[in-house]
């Protein structure tokens, strides 16, 4: 019962840590950072404890069960008159985005220290912003998910256009439309299972032990998964993301890419596959081709870049890519590739734009034609760009690696063989993936230091902790993948009887 209330805690404890700073004299920068860095190391405390209490002891999935074994759960009625609960818990895919996340949200903190101007009015959004997502993670009743969900909308736009940089006003409207259109169509999913459920709930353990009529997943199916797909930056409706990016302020990239953009992918495993799996296998064809048309694309015009953001940023459209491909693949080692596509895209893509942003403090640009000879200045940060880097293109020994290997795995198991030349494609994208990396890396950190280089320092020791937290997680992970798949295999177990029903 304590933990219960723990996993309670990790959403709360942002929200009053938001009240609380509003509290602070609006002059009080460094009480501000102090206490909103103390409130989510906190909370990562929190949640590594519920890490630990959970893989010591993680629940098993019963043998063609199609419910959830949910840890740490509390269900209480919330409004009673129409069905909505308090519903939350974790299982081990859950567990370990919420794991993901708050990590990125402590070194997101970190990596905003050197903010000075309208510090409170920053990190209050950021604590509402991580509530937000962090509640999203742990709910199993739609409607507590949506307002969740919803919760992270003005803030992401707030923060961005804010604190950003560039065309910041216009990218966080763009980002804010298209979330709030992917939103509408959720919402319209949501309302319509309530409705044609007949059980007058929106509880998705008991909503998964209904079978919707096939014309009725026919229209609701795409509407929820694309509703979040935009949240997870499935292409072609990525468009916010790029622009979103390039402008957001350092915390804020690590955290959409991270972080926010996997609460859509997951939204698309946890609600429209699981809940509606006739209109999953009616629809994943399109989905499949949407899916390698994003991993190759964003690979392709991730070479042209040459703003280190929006390389990036694309390069985000490309992995998430793969998250989708394993998704559409609907079989065991394809969605297990998936999630653990998710947590280590999270870890790695938060690395590169925690690198950018410390890059960008000290030599003021981000084009990669007006930096080189990093490497001699500033050897940790370097390294450590280097390390990310051979991530992103899946370097056996680091994370992405196991999880690339299993969504690819599962594609050509699929079997059609619009799956097998789908998957092809996606493999064959590494080659790309490997040009834009190795030609980032080569320019920005060899050759003779340039003026850019000349005064350049290298990290500070509150710098190094973020990095050092980040790339401890993608070493380990890509070393010790089969913990992790193993628990996800668990917790794949219902989808997989309700996808196969």
């Amino acid at each position: 019962m304590a933990s219960s209330w723990i996993l309670t805690c990790t959403w709360v404890l942002p929200l009053v840590s938001a009240l609380a700073l509003m509290a602070f004299p609006a002059n009080a920068t460094s009480g501000v950072k102090r206490f909103s860095l103390f409130a989510n190391a906190l909370n990562l405390v929190l949640i590594a404890w519920l890490c630990y209490l959970f893989f010591r002891n993680p629940p098993q999935a019963v043998a063609g069960s199609t419910q959830p074994i949910l840890a740490f759960a509390t269900d209480v009625a919330w409004f009673r008159d129409w069905g909505i609960r308090y519903h939350v818990g974790v299982d081990a895919i859950s567990m370990s985005l919420m794991l993901l996340a708050g990590i990125v949200v402590f070194c997101g903190t970190l990596a905003s220290w050197n903010i000075e101007s309208r510090a409170k009015e920053f990190f209050v959004l950021l604590q509402v912003l991580a509530a937000g997502v962090f509640g999203s993670f742990i709910a199993f009743d739609l409607f507590a998910f949506f307002v969740f969900n919803e919760l992270t909308l003005i803030p992401t736009y707030l923060l961005i256009g804010m604190f950003g940089s560039g065309r910041k006003e216009f990218a966080a409207m763009k980002l804010n439309l298209m979330l709030m259109g992917g939103s509408a169509l959720i919402l319209l999913g949501i309302l319509g299972m309530y409705l044609e459920s007949g059980k007058h709930t929106f509880d998705i353990v008991e909503l998964s032990q209904v079978r919707f009529e096939q014309g009725f997943q026919m229209w609701a199916f795409p509407a929820v998964f694309l509703g979040f797909g935009i949240l997870g930056n499935m292409f072609p409706f990525h468009i916010w993301s790029p622009d979103g990016h390039a402008s957001a302020p350092t915390a804020i990239s690590m955290f959409l890419a991270g972080v926010h953009m996997k609460l859509g992918s997951y939204g698309c495993l946890r609600i429209a596959m699981y809940l509606m799996p006739e209109g999953a296998r009616a629809w994943m064809d399109v989905f499949l081709v949407l899916a390698t048309a994003g991993v190759v694309w964003g690979a392709i015009v991730a070479v042209r870049q040459k703003d280190l953001k929006y390389l990036n940023a694309y390069s985000s459209v490309s992995h998430c890519g793969l998250v989708f491909l394993g998704l559409a693949a609907l079989n065991a080692t394809a969605l297990r590739g998936a999630v653990m596509q998710m947590l280590a895209h999270g870890f790695i893509t938060s690395a590169v734009f925690c690198l950018i942003g410390m890059i960008y403090a000290r030599t003021h640009t981000r084009l990669i034609p007006e930096m080189s000879g990093l490497m001699t200045r500033m050897p940790f940060l370097s390294v450590s760009f280097i390390i990310a880097g051979f991530a992103a293109l899946g370097l056996p020994g680091l994370a992405g690696f196991a999880a690339e290997l299993n969504v690819f795995l599962g594609g050509f198991a699929a079997g059609s063989p619009l799956a097998v030349v789908c998957t092809a494609l996606a493999v064959l994208s590494i080659i790309v993936t490997a040009i834009y990396v190795l030609r980032a890396t080569n320019a920005i950190l060899h050759g003779p230091p340039n003026a850019a280089a000349a005064q350049v320092t290298d990290a500070t020791w509150l710098e190094r902790v973020p990095l050092l937290l980040l790339l401890a997680c993608i070493i380990l992970m890509g070393l010790f993948p089969g913990r992790i798949a193993g628990l996800v295999d668990q917790a794949l177990i219902p989808i997989l009887n309700n996808l196969n029903r």
